[in-house]
This record gives structure tokens, C-alpha cells and sequence, in this order.
């Protein structure tokens, strides 16, 4: 019986210690962490709405590297080579001032409680809902890694050359069906990608329609080292409004990178493109569902990782 009962004790605390994320998980301890986070973010879209996307980005950067753990936020140091200089962050990954702030305040009002990985979380959801875009309950409870990989950076977060092949093995081995990835890709109807992203799909793709590619070739020169930081909206009809444009886009062979028309070129995804352009409330509640998921990648929970007093530093 002894045994019996030392058994059920162990099971509960392993369970406790691996808690899921939970949407009321700061309704005691840090009150008024939403309205601190959103009244920052709305302050920094205000200044420039490109952030909104820059936020949203880095969260899904984070994730994808080893969980949702805010490891995207650390300098590098003598122990371990951190991600803002990877492949897929380097010159490109924006905001990180805008966390910086966001953390400051939330340490004001609730010190040592509101994780950076919560915080990016948060964030990203206000950056969707205040341009336009759909709400959803953010489930919340994650510990801040105290290291970050470079090396993982630079193999998990899928390139703009990616076929649709490589992009579906991708999402699922983050766990992510398809459909959460052609949903996910969605969130290009905001934000700007540089020349160095697009360059070979406007000048060697096949699959674009030609005005379009003139026109981007117009500020992308074709050679290496030109121009290279020059940007482009993603979405050319709408590029600060959360919407279905982008699907719209991907139609009429108007996507500017070449793992977006992955989703619209004669393959499986064509029929969920064509669903979220007939059907953009259905757009947006799988993207929320998918957000949701994505969220929940490998979160660090109960005793493991740490709560950082700043983003940039481990305790």
C-alpha cells in the first residue's frame, strides 16, 4: 500500500512538473500583464506597423528552434552561440527593443513572474488582432531557456527556397499537420521580405506572373551583394492588414517568395488556398488553432529553465 501510494505521489509530481500551458495561468500572480503587453505593442505598430509582423516572426522563429523558449532573445556569450546571427535571423529578425520594453514594464507591475517566452507569446497574438487580424486565448506557463543554438537555427527554420515537399517535412516535425502550415503561412499577408529572400524567385522561377517580377527585379538587382537589404511587401495588395489577401496573391502567381507559391502550384494545398479566399472567417480560425499549436512546441514548464529578469541575459 506504501508502495502503492509513494507511486501515485511520484506520478502527480511528474505531472505537475510537465503542467500543460494554460490560458489562466497568470489570473492570480501578474493581473494586468495583458494590458501592459498590448498598450507597448500597440505603441510600437502605431510608430511603425511593419513591427506588428517582426513580432509575430520572431515568436514563430523561436519556436521552431528547440521549443517556445525565448532562446531567439539571447546575446551570445562565452558558453554557447546564440541564434540572432543564424542564417535565417541575421539582418532580419526585428524587435527585439520592443521586448526589451515589453519585459521592463511587465517587471514593474509583476517582477520575477512573466516569462520572455510568454511575453513573445502575448505579443504576437496583440501584433495580429491590432492589425486586424484574429484573436485567440494565448495558453501560457513557459520558462525561459538558459542557452540558445545557432547550429539548430540554422537547420529548423525553413528557407524561402523551400519546396512544398521540404516545407510540409518541416511543420511536422515540429509537430504541425499541413493544413496548420498552409494556415501559418498566412501570416505573409503582413510584413516586407528583403532582396537576399526573393531574388531567385523573381528572376528564375517560372511560376510568377511577369509584371510582377519586373517590377520587383526594379528594386532586387540580380546580382549578389546589390541591393541585398531592399524590401518588399509580402503582400502587395494589403501589406499592414491582417487578412486572405495572400492566399489571393498565391492565385494569380503573385507570391514574392518561392516557398509561398509552394502552396498554390498544382499540389495538395491548392484546395486549402482556395478555401481560405472563399472563406476568410475559416482562414482565420485555423490560423488562431494553429497558433495555438505552435505555441505549444516543446514549452519548458515547471522546474525546468528559468524565468528571466531580462530577455538579452540568463539569470
Amino acid at each position: 500500500m506504501a508502495i502503492l501510494t509513494l507511486t501515485l505521489l511520484m506520478m502527480l509530481f511528474l505531472g505537475s512538473s510537465n503542467a500543460q500551458l494554460s490560458t489562466s495561468y497568470y489570473s492570480k500572480s501578474c493581473k494586468n500583464v495583458f494590458s501592459t503587453v498590448k498598450s507597448i505593442v500597440k505603441s510600437a505598430i502605431s510608430k511603425e506597423q511593419r513591427m506588428g509582423a517582426s513580432i509575430l516572426r520572431m515568436h514563430f522563429h523561436d519556436c521552431f528552434v528547440n521549443g517556445c523558449d525565448a532562446s531567439i532573445l539571447l546575446d551570445d556569450t562565452s558558453s554557447f552561440t546564440g541564434e540572432k546571427n543564424a542564417v535565417p535571423n541575421r539582418n532580419s529578425i526585428r524587435g527585439y527593443n520592443v521586448v526589451d520594453k515589453i519585459k521592463s514594464a511587465v517587471e514593474k507591475v509583476c517582477p520575477g513572474v512573466v516569462s520572455c517566452a510568454d511575453i513573445l507569446a502575448i505579443a504576437a497574438r496583440d501584433s495580429v488582432v491590432i492589425l486586424g487580424g484574429p484573436s485567440w486565448n494565448v495558453r501560457l506557463g513557459r520558462r525561459d531557456a538558459r542557452t540558445a543554438s545557432q547550429a539548430a537555427a540554422n537547420t529548423s527554420i525553413p528557407p524561402p527556397t523551400s519546396s512544398l515537399a521540404n516545407l510540409i517535412s518541416n511543420f511536422r516535425a515540429q509537430g504541425l499537420s499541413t493544413k496548420d502550415m498552409v494556415a501559418l503561412s498566412g501570416c505573409h499577408t503582413i510584413g516586407q521580405a528583403r532582396c537576399t529572400s526573393f531574388r531567385s524567385r523573381v528572376y528564375n522561377d517560372t511560376n510568377i506572373e511577369s509584371s510582377f517580377a519586373r517590377q520587383k527585379q526594379s528594386n532586387c538587382p540580380r546580382t549578389s551583394g546589390s541591393g541585398d537589404n531592399n524590401l518588399a511587401p509580402l503582400d502587395i495588395q494589403t501589406p499592414t492588414s491582417f487578412d486572405n489577401n495572400y492566399y489571393k496573391n498565391l492565385i494569380n502567381q503573385k507570391a514574392l517568395l518561392h516557398s509561398d507559391q509552394q502552396l498554390f502550384n498544382g499540389g495538395s494545398t491548392d484546395s486549402q488556398v482556395k478555401r481560405y479566399i472563399n472563406n476568410p472567417s475559416l482562414f482565420s480560425a485555423d490560423f488562431a488553432a494553429a497558433m495555438i499549436k505552435m505555441g505549444n512546441i516543446k514549452p519548458l514548464t515547471g522546474s525546468k529553465g528559468e524565468i528571466r529578469k531580462k530577455c538579452r541575459s540568463v539569470n
